[in-house]
């Protein structure tokens, strides 16, 4: 059973590797034995370094996602750098924060750009790719608590969130034919940057630790296994499904 879950000799892309829940995502796949792509708009040394150590290789990409114009260059380098594109992660994400009826169109466009836009046109390409190499290949939707409830004070978060949920099922019900599983996590409350603030806002963050039945927020690494198992062919079946990783959250 044990290499059901192996990614030995898999490639896989994942955005936003330079901290938080994409450094995990790295290291879990890393640790799986995937070679990494890891594409970031900032530094993302301290992961390279981290994956390194565990033995796998990586190499970085730097790129804005708040368009789509670097994802073809992206897929090329990689087909380049290791011959294959086996996995993708759409983790990369932002967030704004603002009164619906304060928030303004950039905020809206600015985030529905990097966590819709840009994730479904890289589905897409990685999809291309995995057809043309005729093994099928896995996509991994990065989603959030915000997928299945409203939330307060983030309308274009939630509104792309919700979207991207949907359209993960949308591209598994087209692709599954071709041997390409398209699935989603969503994280429940993460010890991240997108959540800082709340986390540095005592009400706040006492108000959602206290729904938390695990009673802690969560940490990078605990999406590392559900993203290995999503990602190896131990899931082959799982098609179009976002599982929830939010130590109990939606259970309360």
């Amino acid at each position: 059973m044990a290499i059901s879950f192996s990614l030995k000799g898999k490639t896989a892309i994942i955005t936003g590797a330079n901290t938080g829940l994409g450094q995990g995502l790295c290291l879990g796949m890393a640790e799986a034995g995937a070679n990494i792509v890891g594409v970031s708009r900032s530094d993302d040394s301290e992961t390279e370094r981290k994956a390194k150590a565990l033995g796998a290789e990586y190499f970085s990409v730097k790129a804005d996602l708040q368009s789509t114009e670097p994802i073809a260059g992206i897929i090329e380098k990689t087909i380049e750098k290791f011959g294959t594109l086996d996995i993708l992660v759409n983790n990369a994400g932002i967030i704004r924060r603002e009164d619906s009826i304060n928030f303004s169109e950039k905020d809206w466009d600015d985030v529905m750009n990097v966590n819709l836009k840009t994730v479904f046109f890289f589905c897409q390409a990685a999809a291309k790719q995995f057809m043309k190499q005729g093994n099928g290949g896995k996509i991994i939707n990065i989603a959030s608590m915000l997928s299945f409830q409203g939330g307060i004070r983030v309308p274009s978060y939630t509104s792309s969130k919700s979207g991207l949920m949907g359209l993960t099922k949308l591209l598994a019900c087209e692709w599954a034919k071709d041997n390409i599983n398209v699935n989603g996590i969503a994280p429940g409350y993460m010890d991240t940057n997108n959540t800082e603030a709340l986390r540095n806002d005592p009400d706040r963050s006492a108000e959602i630790l206290g729904r938390i039945p695990a009673d802690r927020w969560g940490l990078p690494e605990d999406i590392a296994g559900p993203a290995v198992f999503l990602a190896s062919s131990a899931s082959d079946y799982v098609n179009g499904y976002t599982l929830a990783v939010d130590g109990g959250w939606l259970a309360r």
